[in-house]
């Protein structure tokens, strides 16, 4: 079991269902949430800065499409400031897009693990569960 996840998206339906499926898979022992990725951010970087590292994510999983901060813009800023906090940390891209490019994109960044179409469901974390227990 993961011991903690970051659910990153704007759609409190989306966080919710989350929620729920991680929960009903016993994922995680610990679920956090932001609503877009500059609010996630922040997080990240309170919780490195203040050495509080035993609730530094494990697993991220990321909106791409979010106002304020997209997921590209999120991606880029943790790669640049805080990446040596977070090495142990993985990134599941969770998006609606079917654009290719986006995809080949996701490639480039050395902490996105997956990137999965949403919704989430039961079936997708049962086979991640293996890769992340």
């Amino acid at each position: 079991m993961i011991k903690t996840i970051l659910c990153i998206d704007d759609d409190p339906i989306t966080l919710m269902l989350c929620k729920k499926v991680i929960t009903k898979v016993s994922f995680s022992e610990e679920i956090i949430f932001a609503s877009n990725g500059q609010e996630a951010y922040e997080l990240l970087k309170k919780l490195c800065l203040d050495k509080d590292l035993g609730n530094v994510p494990n697993l991220i999983f990321l909106d791409l499409n979010m106002p304020v901060m997209n997921g590209w813009e999120f991606l880029d800023s943790i790669e640049s400031d805080l990446k040596n906090n977070l090495k142990d940390t993985k990134v599941i891209i969770l998006s609606s897009t079917i654009d290719p490019s986006d995809y080949n994109k996701a490639k480039q960044y050395e902490m996105v693990s997956h990137f999965l179409s949403k919704p989430i469901t039961v079936d997708m974390l049962e086979n991640l569960k293996p890769i992340y227990s």
